[in-house]
């Protein structure tokens, strides 16, 4: 024991001068094999499948496999403490452990032990799960590489709002690509603008369509199309720094510095937190929301399968909670029998409700910590965001039911039964806030509540949500300060706190860009689309700027011109106009001096 000891000793200080030069070089290594590996997936499922591509695709996957696990004995043989090091990634020594035992036994047997397990359970096409499986790995691996690596970003002194812009952009620009592969569409091609368009609408969770999302992209399209949704609706960035949070080398104080900026956070020590309580608020409310609407589909609706109607389920979760209002059938939820599943419109509507009150909200309300807080301490309280939050939602969404039904009651519910009318005033109120489904025709509806939608759409969902618009917070400042405005007080007051003049300034800056970007974007879509009537172009630019997706049906209409106007909308409103602004301006670096005071006659 104590030669082994000695030679481990010897073994390590030896390798010492060239261990880093060796980790670094297998960093190096493995990003491109990264790349190679991730490039023959897509390449797998993007073009049409033959021998010689089916055979390269498993060459390269395998050669990855070889060398990620190469990699991990490497970094084991090499670290000091080896058992310390398989616990902290547990989950890569376990699939390394499954890749060794299945190869071995290949190499002494020629037999799969894990294919053979699995057939044993009645898996006989688990040959073909493998590969998705594999893929899948990959995925995940290279998830993990990029958390572990992603704080190399703070060494470019990017600050959190441009790193929100780039992350959108890069999510645009490869997700555009994959959806312009030929197995992705029906009709093997898609015009560059319309998969430009539609992954934008995806990514930023708006759901205006120029293509029909259900007959024109094939089931890998539509995959893409909601791992775009889900990858947009919480930011790429999310998922980065969750793997990140997992290795003590990356969660320094300066990194968590600066997701405490992205999110918002008070203290340093919430990040892990939040990030994880985010991904699974998310996770679990999908999948409550899949499986209520998956029994709420009516014995009229058709599936082919029982596989199609989960999937079905999954998809409509997926883009009802991230408020992105893409559907799988062509006319939205105003499809024919699908008109009337009322419980799938319930169901629908209170997971764009969560997605849109955000997950900081979320957790004030459900976390089990809180609740339990609460109840040992009566005069605890809901936080001030979450009050403020819950009461504006709440005054939004009856007015708007309210309205809706006193403006089409006899227009486009005058055939609806009385559940069925207070169910469409209901839903088209809080769809028109933040997702876009729609269980009416939304180009029959009068102008009176065309412009109330638009201004629903204008003020949007709220902060830290996957919804768009000025938010519900912004639009709430803006009162509670015209009403003091009014009544002569020198403080904003809400719920016995003083609301700070700074964050009055940062509303009216918010509001002042969001109608700057609106005009501007409205007056060239009159030039660019002169057929078109000026309400219409200012619903459909109101609605891609609030990342909503209702339409009059004018979107497919567009000329590229007009498709790339709204495309900026898009992805503006997603990411927000103010923040926008200040990723691409530089910053003040001295602020404490003052002049003389200017009076200036306002009104």
């Amino acid at each position: 024991m104590d030669r082994l000891f000695r030679l481990k000793e010897s073994f390590h200080l030896k390798t010492h001068g060239s261990k880093e030069k060796i980790l670094n070089f297998m960093r190096v290594l493995s990003s491109f094999i990264s790349i190679l590996a991730i490039s023959s997936i897509f390449y797998y499922h993007g073009f049409p499948k033959t021998e010689h591509s089916i055979f390269l695709t498993n060459l390269i996957i395998n050669f990855s496999f070889g060398f990620y696990l190469t990699k991990f004995f490497i970094k084991l043989i090499l670290d000091v403490e080896p058992l310390n090091f398989i616990k902290k990634n547990w989950f890569e020594a376990l699939l390394m452990l499954i890749i060794v035992v299945n190869g071995f036994g290949y190499f002494l047997f020629k037999t799969h032990f894990i294919s053979d397990f699995f057939k044993l359970f009645g898996f006989d096409n688990f040959d073909t799960l493998s590969n998705v499986f594999i893929q899948f790995y990959f995925l995940i691996i290279i998830a993990i590489e990029t958390g572990k690596a992603s704080h190399k970003l703070l060494n470019a002194k990017l600050s959190p709002y441009l790193l929100l812009t780039l992350s959108f952009v890069a999510l645009i620009v490869i997700g555009s690509v994959l959806l312009m592969l030929p197995e992705m569409t029906v009709q093997h091609y898609i015009r560059p603008i319309d998969s430009v368009f539609t992954i934008t609408s995806a990514c930023c969770v708006t759901g205006l369509t120029c293509v029909d999302t259900a007959t024109f992209f094939t089931l890998k399209g539509q995959i893409i199309i909601m791992i775009w949704i889900k990858l947009g609706g919480l930011n790429i960035l999310s998922f980065a720094a969750f793997f990140a949070t997992f290795y003590k080398d990356t969660a320094g104080i300066k990194y968590q510095s600066l997701i405490k900026d992205l999110f918002n956070s008070d203290q340093l020590s919430d990040t892990k937190i939040i990030l994880r309580n985010i991904l699974f608020y998310s996770i679990a409310i999908e999948i409550i929301g899949s499986i209520l609407i998956f029994i709420g589909w009516s014995d009229s609706v058709h599936f082919s399968s029982l596989s199609q109607k989960i999937y079905y389920s999954v998809f409509h979760s997926i883009s009802a909670f991230n408020n992105a209002g893409f559907s799988l059938y062509t006319n939205n939820l105003y499809e024919g029998v699908i008109q009337t599943s009322y419980f799938v419109h319930i169901t629908i509507a209170f997971l764009i409700i969560f997605g849109g009150i955000g997950f900081s909200t979320i957790h004030d309300i459900f976390s089990w910590k809180k609740i339990k807080e609460r109840r040992l301490k009566k005069w605890k309280k809901f936080d001030v965001n979450t009050r403020v939050i819950i009461w504006t939602t709440t005054v939004l969404i009856v007015v708007g039911t309210i309205l809706f039904y006193l403006l089409e009651r006899n227009n486009t519910l005058k055939n609806e039964g009385i559940i069925g009318t207070i169910i469409h005033s209901f839903f088209q109120s809080v769809t028109t806030r933040t997702a876009g489904f729609n269980t009416l025709d939304i180009a029959q509806l009068t102008q009176p509540i065309l412009l109330i939608m638009i201004f629903l759409m204008f003020v949007g969902a709220s902060p830290g949500s996957t919804g768009g618009g000025i938010k519900t917070t912004t639009f709430f400042v803006i009162y509670k300060s015209v009403i003091a405005t009014i009544r002569g007080k020198k403080n904003i007051e809400i719920y016995q706190r003083n609301i700070s003049f700074s964050i009055v300034d940062r509303a009216y800056s918010i509001v002042i860009f969001a109608l700057t970007v609106i005009f501007i974007s409205s007056i060239l879509l009159t030039i660019t689309e002169p057929n078109i009537d000026y309400l219409r172009l200012l619903f459909e630019e109101v609605s891609a700027f609030g990342t909503v997706g209702l339409s009059t049906g004018i979107t497919a209409m567009l000329s590229d011109a007009g498709k790339i106007i709204i495309i900026l909308s898009m992805f503006i409103g997603r990411i927000g106009p103010l923040t926008l602004a200040l990723a691409l301006s530089t910053r003040v670096k001295y602020t404490k001096y003052k002049y003389a005071e200017a009076n200036i006659m306002i009104g």
